[in-house]
């Protein structure tokens, strides 16, 4: 093999970018609307409050669970199109390597200190912010447009 074609990333295709915008929209969708739209709906229609709190105890670990496999999905695509060096250089592969790090920083505390709350919903908002910054982004492969 030659070195040119060793040290060039892949063509991007098609199904890489659907399947990066596919991931986008479960985690960073499943976020906002789990923390912003069910669970106040949730808590407004008369429920005990501590039902409440059991039902987002449950589902907010589900949910960051699905986005560290998103985010891994992502980084694939991105580092399939883009090339190794986009994942530290790219302002989309520092926000996927952001989010994965809170995912597992969520998933540590979780285990080992499950009474600090503020580190968990800390984590879980930037994991949410982060994917809001990452939808303005381009994806990997697609022309830019000016």
């Amino acid at each position: 093999m030659s070195k040119s074609v060793i040290s060039k990333p892949q063509q991007p295709s098609r199904a890489a970018a659907v399947s990066w915008q596919l991931a986008q929209t479960l985690w960073v969708g499943g976020l906002w609307l789990l923390q912003f739209v069910i669970l106040p709906a949730i808590g407004q229609s008369g429920l005990a409050p501590l039902l409440v709190q059991e039902i987002a105890t449950r589902l907010v670990p589900l949910l960051v669970g699905l986005t560290a496999v998103c985010v891994a999905l992502q980084a694939f695509a991105l580092l399939r199109s883009e090339g190794l060096s986009s994942l530290l250089r790219d302002m989309r592969g520092q926000l996927l390597l952001t989010v994965a790090a809170m995912a597992l920083s969520y998933f540590a505390v979780l285990r080992y200190w499950p009474e600090v709350e503020y580190w968990l919903r800390f984590s879980y908002l930037v994991m949410a912010f982060c994917g809001l910054l990452l939808v303005l982004q381009p994806v990997p492969g697609a022309p830019v447009r000016r």
